[in-house]
C-alpha cells in the first residue's frame, strides 16, 4: 500500500521526556516540569523563527535545532529560577544528543525494512544531532534516509518541510505514510496530503481543527498493523 514510511524523530522514535530523569537528578523536585517546559519552549522557538520570516529561501531568523534546544533550556531554567551551570548545561545537552529511543522503535523499523518498504526520518533536528541519536540507538541500518529541514531553513509545520520527502524519494504523496506522536505535526502532514498515523501514547484528544489522522494508535508497533 505504501512505498515509504516516514517518521518524525523527537517524541516519535526518541523519548524527549526521558530528559526528566537527569533533570531531576540535577534539580531535585523540578525534573518533570523542566522537561515539559523545555520541550514546549523548543517548539515555540521553531514556530517563532518560521512564522516571523517564512521566506522561500529560509527564515533570516533561522538557527539550527540544536541551538534552539540549548537556548530553550537556558530560558526555562531562568523562568524556573534554576541555576544552570556550564557543567549542568553540558550534561543535559550531552544526554539530549543521545536520547533514549522508545522500546519498539528499533523493531518497527526493522520489520518495515523486511517488508521491502522504504523508511525515513523527517525532522526539525539538525543533521549532526540526528546522526548522533540515530547511531546511539542502533537505527542506522534500518533507515534509508534521514531528512532534515536544514535544507529549507523553515521548521515544520510549513509545507516546504513535508515536501522534502518528495524530493528525497521517487514517490507521490499517496505513497507515503507519515508517522508522528505530535498532534500538530500529524495534523500539518495530513493537511499537506499525506496519510498519517498518530502515535497517541498518552491518550490525549486530537486537535479540534483540521482533519483527523488517517490512523491512530497508542504505540509505534501498531503502525505494523496498517501496513
Amino acid at each position: 500500500m505504501y512505498k515509504l514510511i516516514a517518521f518524525d524523530a523527537y517524541g516519535t522514535l526518541f523519548d524527549v521526556y526521558s530528559m526528566g530523569q537527569l533533570a531531576e537528578e540535577l534539580f531535585p523536585g523540578h525534573g518533570q516540569a523542566l522537561a515539559l517546559m523545555w520541550r514546549d519552549r523548543q517548539i515555540e522557538y521553531t514556530r517563532l523563527v518560521t512564522m516571523s520570516d517564512p521566506s522561500p529561501n529560509g527564515s533570516k531568523h533561522y538557527l539550527p535545532f540544536w541551538e534552539l534546544t540549548i537556548r530553550s533550556l537556558r530560558y526555562v531554567c531562568k523562568r524556573m529560577d534554576l541555576d544552570l551551570t556550564e557543567t549542568y548545561e553540558k550534561r543535559l545537552m550531552d544526554q539530549y544528543a543521545k536520547l533514549t529511543g522508545f522500546e519498539d522503535s528499533l523493531q518497527v523499523l526493522k520489520t518495515i525494512k523486511q517488508k521491502g518498504i522504504s523508511t525515513a526520518i523527517l525532522s526539525n533536528g539538525s543533521r549532526e544531532m540526528l546522526a548522533t541519536v540515530v547511531q546511539s540507538n542502533g537505527l542506522e541500518p534500518y533507515l534509508d534516509k534521514v531528512v532534515t529541514i536544514e535544507e529549507v531553513r523553515l521548521f515544520k509545520t510549513v509545507p516546504q518541510a513535508y515536501e522534502l520527502l518528495l524530493k528525497a524519494f521517487p514517490v507521490k504523496k499517496e505513497d507515503i505514510l507519515f508517522v508522528s506522536s505530535n498532534a500538530w505535526d500529524a495534523l500539518a502532514a495530513k493537511w499537506y496530503g499525506f496519510d498519517v498515523f498518530w502515535v497517541n501514547r498518552l491518550g490525549h484528544p486530537f486537535e479540534e481543527i483540521g482533519e483527523k489522522p488517517t490512523y491512530a494508535g497508542n504505540s509505534l508497533s501498531q503502525v505494523l498493523e496498517v501496513i
